[in-house]
């Protein structure tokens, strides 16, 4: 007799949509453990910034995969699969159930499909790529990307320096675009676990945008500026690193450097969060078998707990 696996609920969402209060309300009447879905909240010292739960909130309920590694270093896809896969396994053990809980869409790609086996990193290429960059912009690279890979391109902003850059490098190493790795490589089992997705997506984007706009005006009132001070004070960061990639700590970082204004700095920080919230979302609505709750309702909280406690009761 074949045992079905029990469902592991993934509370996804846009940043700003409510989730880590809707998974802590959940928390308050079912022995359950968080794991973070979020490349930001890895970090350590990075906590007004990434929206990072309280002290409170994660002395409150188990959490896992917040705080794990220094900004300084890199944290992959393939990483945040490798521990997530055992994070269930482990809590499973202890009676309890996982809760995945995040925005970092990439990263649930990863755990339920799989990666694709792309091309090492290739450092003297990337410092090619970088010095091309600093001379002519990340447009221009994005525009170098859409003529060899119009395909990953069109799915990228031509800002965003990571992947770009990342796209051509596997095109320079391999001579194949990243679209037809991906494109070639078989979809990967996530193991015996089944992994149900909770979406939290707006009925009214405006909505979302004047939340975004709020909680980042509450990020600067907290003391953002003054926590980017302070990793820059350490001497061993730098706009390249991942972490400082992150929204927010980049646009607070060139308000720091000089180069905008604090009004700038602050629409910069806010237009780039909404592109994030345009990109998560994009990513959620390619998933036809995820469960949508609108994050924008007056009761979003109670309805995003009926909807996991519907899946987990099934």
């Amino acid at each position: 007799m074949t045992t079905i696996a029990a469902p592991i609920v993934c509370l996804l969402g846009p940043t700003a949509s409510g989730k880590t209060a809707a998974a802590l309300a959940l928390a308050q009447d079912t022995p359950l453990e968080i794991i973070s879905v979020d490349s930001a909240l890895v970090y350590r010292e990075m906590d007004i910034g990434t929206a990072k739960p309280s002290v409170e909130e994660l002395a409150s309920v188990p959490h896992h995969l917040i705080d794990i590694i220094d900004p300084a270093d890199a944290y992959s896809a393939a990483q945040f699969r490798r521990d997530t896969l055992r994070l269930v396994g482990e809590i499973a053990a202890r009676g309890r159930r996982a809760l995945l809980v995040g925005g970092t869409m990439l990263y649930y790609k990863a755990l339920t499909q799989g990666l694709s086996p792309l091309p090492s990193a290739d450092p003297d290429v990337r410092a090619r790529l970088d010095a091309d960059a600093a001379r002519d912009g990340w447009p221009a690279m994005h525009a170098r990307l859409a003529k060899v890979d119009p395909v990953t391109a069109g799915r990228l902003a031509p800002n965003d320096a990571q992947r770009i850059q990342r796209a051509l490098e596997v095109f320079e190493i391999s001579g194949k675009p990243m679209s037809q790795w991906i494109a070639e490589t078989p979809a990967e089992e996530a193991g015996a676990h089944r992994f149900v997705p909770v979406a939290l997506e707006p009925s009214d984007r405006a909505v979302l945008h004047a939340r975004i706009a709020e909680r980042f005006a509450l990020m600067l009132r907290a003391g953002l500026i003054g926590e980017v001070e302070h990793l820059r004070a350490r001497g061993d960061l730098h706009l390249g690193l991942p972490s400082m990639r992150c929204v927010g700590y980049r646009q607070v970082w060139e308000y720091l450097d000089g180069d905008v204004d604090y009004d700038t700095m602050r629409d910069k920080g806010i237009f780039a969060t909404r592109q994030l919230c345009k990109r998560q979302l994009t990513w959620l609505r390619s998933m036809p078998e995820r469960h949508v709750v609108d994050c924008t309702a007056a009761d979003a909280p109670q309805r995003a707990q009926d909807a996991v406690r519907a899946i987990w009761n099934a």
